[in-house]
């Protein structure tokens, strides 16, 4: 289908539902997303090519999904919470543990395959997906104090290697990333700061009880507005959407999310422009492309257990073997590494595909860490709600 309209959304809408079905099967514990993410490689370039990831609007539509996840992972964060205070000291500590080895391995990595990408590398190993194993520990009904530890991680992590991929990747775009993210990181610190005085001046009371009223969803809107504006300047400055829907939920977070807008927003993504997301980025890969170049399938090989095999170092402060391979899970930024790349000819010939190699087994490693803790918790455990936002 190399246009774009009713019959290509009809069928996209379609194939998302193979997310829920495979995640309906209760022994295998499939997250949603990788239901979504098989889907798109079987439509896509590594399949039978019946979509075209490169219709424009596809694209958009793909980037709105992916603020918007980014967006709802940010605002589930339970940064209010003494708990997740509590642990940031160890979080960090475990952060620079993970960085540390992964900036080893990828040395090791960049000097057997001859790339000179070992700070990239490093990058892409150490960073973790909150897209994705936010919604892995709220599907699992994940929760307790070491899950409120590793939510942290991931959050910090995910943040950290956002910001620092343009800088390793292509040093002469590194100070226009750096102001982006500053620009974004300012932005959204501005917001808080506006956001509680209207907050404490009960204008949002006000706001919500009239929408409520009169069924306008103006909440919905207005931070529908912001996302796309911070997104836009995030675009403007060559720094990840990414950046720029999760800094947004964090500040939604720290306000406090009302319940009506987690619904509306739990709706327009997880009913539409998430699974669309999950296909889109499931389709664009070229996964067939190592078979011309079967010595980087030990780079991705290397990438993706590498990942795996730093995050599990924090075990050594005390993180359950289970939670630390779940926050090996990575999407946003090997997938800018492969788009930058590629786009810029940064990379050697099959290399973009290397990474999203490495990055699919970090996905099938979570999948197997979250159905692994799952079973390890407590029957009392298991029947509270996940700790990854209210219940919509």
């Amino acid at each position: 289908m190399h246009g774009f309209g009713f019959p290509t959304l009809a069928l996209l809408t379609a194939i998302g539902l193979a997310g829920p079905l495979l995640a309906s099967l209760p022994r295998l514990r499939i997250p949603v997303i990788v239901g979504e993410l098989t889907a798109g490689l079987i439509i896509g370039r590594t399949g039978f090519g019946i979509v075209d990831v490169a219709n424009p609007t596809f694209q958009l539509l793909a980037d709105i999904g992916f603020a918007l996840v980014m967006f709802v992972s940010g605002s589930h964060v339970p940064v209010r919470g003494s708990e997740l205070r509590s642990s940031l000291p160890r979080a960090l500590a475990r952060v620079a543990l993970v960085g540390a080895a992964a900036a080893a391995l990828g040395f090791g990595l960049a000097a057997e395959f001859g790339t000179g990408h070992a700070a990239l590398y490093g990058v892409v190993m150490a960073s973790s997906s909150a897209a994705l194993a936010l919604p892995v520990i709220g599907s699992m009904g994940l929760q307790g104090p070491q899950v409120v530890a590793v939510t942290a991680q991931i959050a910090i992590a995910d943040a950290a290697c956002i910001v620092l991929l343009p800088l390793v990747i292509d040093f002469k775009q590194a100070p226009t990333a750096a102001l982006g993210a500053l620009a974004i990181a300012g932005c959204a610190a501005m917001l808080f700061v506006v956001m509680r005085v209207v907050d404490r001046r009960g204008w949002n009371r006000r706001v919500h009880e009239y929408s409520q009223k009169h069924q306008i969803a103006l909440e919905l809107r207005t931070n529908l507005f912001l996302l796309f504006s911070l997104a836009a300047l995030a675009v403007a400055t060559h720094v990840s959407i990414m950046l720029a829907g999760f800094a947004l939920g964090l500040v939604i977070a720290m306000i406090g999310e009302p319940r009506r807008l987690a619904r509306q927003l739990f709706g327009i993504t997880e009913g539409f422009f998430s699974p669309l997301f999950f296909i889109w980025l499931g389709a664009s890969l070229q996964v067939r492309e190592l078979g011309s170049h079967p010595k980087l399938i030990l780079l991705g090989l290397g990438l993706g257990l590498g990942a795996v095999l730093a995050h599990c170092a924090a075990r050594l402060l005390g993180l359950p073997l289970t939670l630390a391979a779940l926050s090996a899970a990575q999407l946003g930024v090997p997938v800018a590494a492969a788009t930058i790349g590629t786009q810029e000819h940064l990379l050697v010939a099959g290399e973009a595909s290397a990474l999203m190699f490495g990055a699919l087994l970090t996905i099938a490693g979570t999948s197997i860490a979250g159905a692994l803790a799952a079973r390890g918790q407590t029957p009392a455990n298991a029947d509270q709600p996940a700790m990854t936002g209210k219940s919509p």
